[in-house]
């Protein structure tokens, strides 16, 4: 992953400064492709203009156009297998070679930083604000999830019931979403979940939600999901990883920010609620 900055570097005279720089990005390959100068000065105790010229030595205009140019043969070299093969097996078997001829860790690293970017990057707080507001604002809130997106589902089951009343988890194995559903208004919402490879049966909520008139809040990989035509509010973030899973590091992050905003929506109107958990919880210690 390193070879092609290590074969720049060779020959070159470097002053103690630069050296410290060489090491740290030969070291944080991946993280490099994404921070900034300032923050590898940071981190170095150095000064920014000291990255600068660091790359300058290497031949390139400025940092910017270094970062470039090791992020591209980043993603040269760890192509994502998640965006256009959703079966498993298939992903799986793309995935094995790939990952014989490189660093796992720096590999998975690389797709959670790129994960976690489009969040913030296609998502700003206005966003998150509206649909903080519509779930705030419903009567009652339903999860919709399924297989592996019920983990994050379950997360955000707790986390909203400890900022709201009347909220529902539809992933129940002794009824479905449809049942849960059936008398859903227009007063109501659900909060969607939905990652490759997409439900049917929650595309049929989001469509039940639709004709009643609800809100329908959705977290998604991209615009163009099938869900996405229903939502009133959506949230996209990517799940690519390397293997023949979804990464969800990127999922929970969306999470916890929408429930954030919430929180700071609701302000210290939860306060009461979460003394009376915290005092029943204290009694039997499970925390």
């Amino acid at each position: 992953m390193t070879e092609e900055l290590r074969a720049q570097l060779m020959g070159l005279k470097l002053t103690k400064k630069e050296k410290l720089i060489a090491e740290f990005v030969l070291d944080n390959f991946a993280e490099s492709c994404f921070i900034t100068s300032t923050e590898i000065a940071n981190r170095l105790q150095i000064s920014d203009s000291s990255v600068i010229r660091f790359t300058r030595t290497l031949g390139y205009s400025g940092f910017m156009e270094f970062q470039r140019s090791i992020r591209k043969t980043y993603t040269e070299r760890i192509n994502s297998v998640s965006d256009n093969i959703t079966i498993p097996s298939e992903r799986l078997k793309l995935s094995i070679s790939k990952l014989d001829q490189s660093n796992l860790i720096e590999v998975y690293f690389a797709n959670v930083l790129q994960n976690l970017k489009s969040a913030v990057n296609h998502n700003d707080s206005l966003a998150f604000e509206r649909a903080a507001g519509l779930i705030a604002g419903s009567k009652r809130k339903f999860i919709v999830t399924s297989r592996a997106n019920n983990g994050v589902g379950s997360m955000m089951l707790l986390w909203l019931k400890h900022l709201l009343p009347d909220v529902y988890d539809t992933s129940l194995p002794s009824l479905n979403v449809i049942d849960h559903l059936c008398d859903i208004t227009d007063n109501d919402c659900i909060i969607a979940v939905s990652f490759p490879r997409y439900s049917e049966m929650d595309l049929l909520a989001a469509q039940m939600a639709y004709d009643a008139g609800a809100k329908i809040i959705l977290i998604t990989d991209k615009a163009s999901s099938p869900l996405a035509q229903y939502a009133t509010q959506l949230l996209t973030v990517s799940v690519d990883s390397n293997t023949f899973f979804n990464s969800y590091v990127g999922v929970l992050f969306t999470m916890e920010l929408l429930c954030s905003f919430i929180s700071k929506e609701m302000g210290y109107s939860t306060e009461a609620k979460l003394q009376l958990i915290d005092k029943y919880i204290s009694k039997v210690g499970l925390f």
